[in-house]
């Protein structure tokens, strides 16, 4: 079963702000040349790497509640201009939105069981209607 992780999206307002950064930041990125793919940069290198790898999200957490989620497709050992370690954590770049859960403050990222993680909102026959139906059928229990 794939592991998770969960991290805090600092300075976005909501989930269509975060849309756009990863937009944006890929835009560039193509103009520049490079990779065109969204790679989030942390501290710390997960331990648990091949489960993560295993079919593993990044859960972002937008004010105070886990919003949408991003399929994990590697983490990169990389060092800044210093020498100072980090790891690249390379993402699909196509934010799903799931169900919204409250999530207190932390600092950097945390593993995410597969067990207590939200649903994704859009199933399918779904990605077609409205997103405020979707909550309401999902608040019901119906999706």
């Amino acid at each position: 079963m794939p592991l998770h992780l969960v991290k805090l999206c600092v300075g976005c307002d909501g989930i269509a702000d975060l849309v756009d950064w990863i937009d944006v930041t890929i835009a560039e990125k193509r103009r520049r040349g490079l990779e065109p793919v969204h790679i989030h940069r942390t501290r710390m290198m997960p331990k648990k790497v091949d489960e993560i790898l295993d079919g593993g999200s990044l859960y972002w957490v937008i004010k105070g509640q886990v919003r949408v989620r991003e399929a994990i497709l590697d983490l990169r050992a990389v060092k800044d201009e210093a020498g100072v370690g980090h790891c690249d954590i390379v993402l699909s770049g196509k934010p799903i939105e799931v169900e919204a859960r409250p999530y207190r403050p932390f600092q950097g990222w945390r593993y995410f069981d597969p067990a207590v993680a939200p649903r994704d909102l859009i199933g399918e026959g779904t990605a077609d209607l409205p997103i405020e139906f979707l909550r309401e059928l999902a608040g019901l229990g119906l999706l």
